[in-house]
């Protein structure tokens, strides 16, 4: 089997086409990037040939490279695998250097020109390749994305495509697409400068300009060319270097090492001459490589992440794909949960009380689709193809022929049970039930069912629209089919499943709460919030607690804790938690939502800055800890939950753990994870560092005994509990 192929039209052009068989998107492996090579010195040396043509045969162009390629190259390396991964990344640019000039000699004659013909999507290094081509053609296809979107996962455009968007762009249009990952569609990649030509056959339009005997030498390839927007040292371009350093530092608060070696790559690049930049980038790539920062990326945001989305956990099932589904409660999550749905495809049913509700939770969907009409994302047709998906109606009797239910009404068990039998009596006899709860247990929950194994939890995070993660709870009770039925659910809509089992709090929210407590604890004890806030966005968090309170709102932290403590007694921990929440509830300072929690707020809910009302209350120590001592007491309070959840089979994917901590409360995703960043530090530390935070400041940072255990083993998570490991 090869991955490209080669052959000579009549009219002299040769076309390499790429078809990776087996695969439904190209990605380019090892051996596909020496069949290139191979099929560009045939091209380059036959006298017959005038140009080449680098097409795919399949609807898209390229989803990017094998990461695999990446281990491989390490791995091969043995004792350096930094010269590994150099002398690899290297062989790349020698053969897109290969095709950038064509067969010029060193004075840019001769040659042979080189275009690349996108038919649709092309990301990475399905664009690096076309950068390296002197004309890119794409086609006029508005579902095609174009762009380098290696800074989402952990690294940076490493095969040429940083340094060359530089070159042809300049800086400072080309950091939204370096630094920000944008993707645009093939007219707006024009306008942006990213291709050349958008064209109905893109195939037919690169022959063409071949043909037409055009002039191919790259400019930074001529005499006098000089970076557009200026070089580092130019006055512009040190302008543009001096604010991007400002906007990468200010964005990743220093936590993302690619975003720092990328910056680098572009700085050091710019100041020497193209092949030479090369080498830079490829020096800056492998230090980011190397990195054990990008490794937990790519594990968790894309290998871990698209395994889930594939089913990877799925129980053994038939096809339980979901045809029309029944969403019980029209408020904000239900509203969410028909749009996303109706948007897949599906037919639903959305259920409320009064038909006025209803009819307002399908018009979050109208409203929605407005949106995206004035953005140009979507069209009048699209938004009344999915209305005409959704009744809104008070009425059970339309819940017949669902085969899944949703229900997202008021976190009150009664009113859950209520509901439950409602459906019960309407629904077929294979129809799954699902809770969309983030508290209550499932299996308390499923007394109510006649058919406990069809009743299962799906907690969905608000908005829904916007958050990927979706956590699948299993009650003791639930069957395979139910989880199956989930799952393939979670894949319509085009989300990320984790499954866990059911416990107080589940997964995500069990994890979270720590954190949120501990911020709140450390004003309590006279901790500087502006030391909290800042602590925790230095080590990665989006939010930092006392601003994740304000915007899920102090009265639900409240009726939380009223709950926790009523379920668990004198077991309770949190009682100096609750003296801030209680007080804040009595001030009314609920959040941003009463326009006044642990911030201010202006009229129009705008933040002010942290409250000088809260810091009276709870006036600040004169002696505040070190950054590194509340980073830790952050961080510990999460990421002991999660190996709790673990040791208690809660979890029992730690690939879950961890996409589900990135995705589900953005648990600092540099790190890849809470597993990711206990292997990173090591199990030893850990315990050790669990001891000093215990004795410091109490028994909830115990060490599990999962942990203490790896600790005295030399264990990692990913070592024991990784897919490798699950396999053997």
């Amino acid at each position: 089997m090869t991955d490209f192929t080669l052959r000579k039209d009549a009219d002299g052009v040769a076309i390499i086409e790429w078809d990776v068989p087996e695969k439904s998107m190209n990605v380019l492996s090892l051996d596909g990037l020496a069949e290139l090579d191979g099929h560009l010195d045939a091209a380059l040396a036959d006298d017959a040939v005038k140009g080449i043509v680098i097409t795919s045969a399949k609807p898209d162009f390229a989803g990017g490279m094998d990461l695999n390629v990446i281990a491989k190259m390490k791995e091969s390396a043995g004792d350096d695998p930094a010269r590994g991964l150099f002398d690899g990344i290297m062989q790349m640019h020698a053969i897109l250097r290969k095709i950038e000039r064509g067969g010029m000699d060193d004075k840019n004659k001769g040659g042979k020109p080189v275009a690349a013909a996108l038919p649709g999507t092309a990301l990475g290094i399905g664009l690096e390749i076309p950068l390296a081509c002197h004309r890119v053609f794409a086609a006029d296809n508005p579902k095609a994305k174009i762009g380098l979107p290696e800074i989402m996962v952990g690294i940076f455009p490493g095969a040429g495509g940083t340094t060359r968007l530089v070159r042809k762009m300049g800086a400072m249009a080309a950091s939204p697409f370096l630094l920000e990952g944008k993707l645009s569609d093939p007219k707006k990649a024009k306008m942006a400068g990213l291709i050349d030509e958008v064209a109905d056959d893109p195939v037919a339009a690169a022959k063409e300009w071949i043909l037409s005997e055009p002039k191919f030498v790259k400019p930074w390839d001529e005499k006098g060319y000089k970076i557009p927007g200026g070089a580092p040292y130019h006055p512009a371009g040190f302008m543009t270097f001096v604010g991007a350093s400002a906007m990468v530092n200010g964005k990743t608060k220093g936590v993302y090492p690619a975003a720092k070696a990328l910056l680098s790559a572009v700085y050091e690049g710019a100041l020497v001459p193209f092949d030479t930049a090369l080498k830079v980038e490829a020096r800056w790539f492998t230090n980011v490589l190397m990195n054990p920062s990008s490794a937990a990326m790519i594990r968790s945001l894309f290998i871990n992440k698209e395994a889930l989305e594939k089913g990877a956990n799925r129980p053994e099932a038939p096809d339980q794909k979901v045809k029309k589904v029944g969403v019980l409660g029209a408020g904000m999550m239900g509203a969410g949960i028909t749009l996303v749905s109706a948007l897949a495809g599906i037919e639903v049913v959305l259920i409320d009380q009064k038909q006025e509700a209803a009819d307002k939770g399908k018009a979050y969907t109208a409203d929605y689709m407005d949106k995206g009409i004035k953005r140009k994302k979507a069209t009048e047709e699209k938004k009344a193809a999915t209305l005409s998906l959704i009744t809104a109606t008070t009425e059970y009797a339309a819940l017949e022929g669902c085969d899944l239910i949703i229900e997202a009404v008021f976190e009150d068990p009664k009113i859950k049970a209520e509901v439950t039998v409602k459906v019960e009596a309407v629904i077929g006899d294979d129809c799954i039930f699902a809770s969309n709860t983030s508290t209550l247990p499932i299996t308390q929950l499923a007394k109510a069912s006649s058919r406990p194994e069809q009743f299962i939890g799906i907690h969905f995070f608000s908005p829904v629209e916007k958050m990927m993660l979706v956590e699948i709870i299993k009650g003791k009770q639930t069957g395979d089919r139910a989880v199956a039925k989930a799952l393939d659910y979670v894949r319509q809509i085009r989300k990320t499943p984790i499954v866990v089992n059911d416990a107080r709090f589940f997964y995500a929210n069990r994890c979270i709460i720590p954190y949120i407590n501990e911020g709140m604890r450390m004003v309590k004890e006279g901790v500087s919030p502006v030391l909290i806030e800042n602590a925790a966005k230095m080590v990665g968090m989006p939010l930092g607690p006392l601003q994740l309170v304000d915007e899920t709102s102090i009265d639900l932290g409240a009726k939380i804790a009223r709950a926790t403590r009523a379920a668990m007694g004198d077991a309770y921990p949190d009682g100096e938690v609750d003296e801030v929440i209680f007080w804040m509830e009595a001030e009314g300072r609920l959040g941003r939502k009463t326009k006044a929690g642990f911030y201010d707020y202006d009229a129009t809910g705008k933040r002010q800055g942290l409250s000088e009302t809260v810091k009276a209350q709870y006036p600040q120590a004169v002696d505040q800890p070190d950054l590194t001592e509340v980073q830790h007491r952050l961080l510990f309070a999460q990421v002991l939950e999660a190996v709790r959840a673990l040791e208690e089979g809660v979890l029992e994917d730690i690939r879950e753990g961890d996409v589900g901590a990135i995705l589900g409360w953005g648990f600092a995703p540099w790190s890849g994870g809470p597993f990711s960043w206990l292997d990173m530090i090591g199990a030893p530390y850990a315990a050790e560092r669990c001891d000093q935070l215990a004795e410091a400041h109490g028994a909830r940072f115990a060490c599990p005994d999962l942990l203490r255990e790896m600790a005295a083993k030399g264990q990692s998570f990913y070592k024991r509990f990784g897919p490798a490991a699950r396999a053997a």
